[in-house]
């Protein structure tokens, strides 16, 4: 069977994202590209084949695509699919070394978990808007997402043993607010991006971590505080924007409440950078 070679029109700048639609029992025969391709399914379901294995093709689902890897598509139902296509060349020295080298080398099926859907999306609608606009620093941006784009699937391949659902998304809540203490604004924010209600969110939070999420929360965000305050000079003001509060107050107020001291008296006790001088 021959395999084609499909050229992809990028612009000038390397890089283009655009949509690509595919109706119940489309298929798109096994091709390969020069370049890097990137498709996410946006709606629908159907398969993709990667250099001979099937995947079921599902919203949130990502294949990233080496150059000259054998690719097809079929949809069993009306099939949405965003496509970024890119040159590596357009990428930052570290970002080919450390993410396609390193990860990408060779064609990668990713499944995003809600939380890492929730970003991808973002990230996607971003580079929309700025591939609308059509100026070189627009296309600078794009790079930027796109550099983001590679780090969040590197890190979302990380395998796991857990095969309780409830566990997996306790575990995936955890490592997302580990990441994303600094913009969570409440627990209906993190209900909202798993897709269940803020009781159960609860539930199978404290049941794994005898926490709820947002307790676990303020635990994150105090220990980075107390970290802060202890080993550098940062100005109090600083530390708190830099741990996710929204107001000096709430943070000398929450963390009065933890540490049973205020954040200056804290620095003051532990801080011996600042007591030698």
């Amino acid at each position: 069977m021959k395999i084609n070679h499909v050229d992809l029109h990028l612009s000038e700048e390397g890089i283009r994202l655009y949509e690509s639609n595919h109706l119940t029992g489309d298929s798109v025969s096994e091709h390969y590209h020069q370049v890097y391709e990137i498709l996410y399914a946006l709606e629908g379901d159907g398969r993709i084949v990667l250099n001979g294995r099937s995947y079921s093709f599902i919203q949130d689902n990502v294949a990233v695509i080496s150059p000259y890897s054998n690719h097809s598509i079929i949809s069993d139902s009306k099939l949405t699919v965003l496509v970024l296509a890119f040159e590596q060349t357009i990428l930052e020295n570290s970002v080919k070394k450390e993410l396609l080298e390193r990860s990408f080398a060779e064609t990668q099926f990713v499944e995003l978990n809600p939380f890492e859907g929730s970003n991808v999306r973002q990230l996607l609608r971003k580079m929309l808007y700025e591939q609308s606009q059509g100026r070189k620093l627009n296309y600078v941006a794009m790079r930027i997402f796109l550099s983001e784009l590679l780090l969040k699937f590197a890190r979302s391949q990380k395998d796991t043993d857990v095969f309780d659902a409830n566990v997996l998304r306790a575990e995936r809540l955890q490592q997302y607010i580990d990441t994303h203490y600094f913009e969570i604004l409440s627990s209906a924010d993190l209900s909202n991006k798993l897709g269940i209600s803020t009781r159960h969110l609860n539930n199978i939070f404290k049941e794994r971590y005898q926490v709820t999420p947002m307790q676990y929360l303020t635990e994150v965000r105090i220990d980075l505080a107390k970290k802060l305050l202890a080993s550098t000079n940062k100005d109090i003001a600083s530390i708190c924007f830099e741990a996710g509060f929204e107001s000096l107050s709430t943070f000398y107020r929450t963390f009065k409440n933890a540490v049973e001291i205020s954040p200056k008296k804290y620095r003051t006790a532990y801080n011996q950078e600042l007591l030698q001088k």
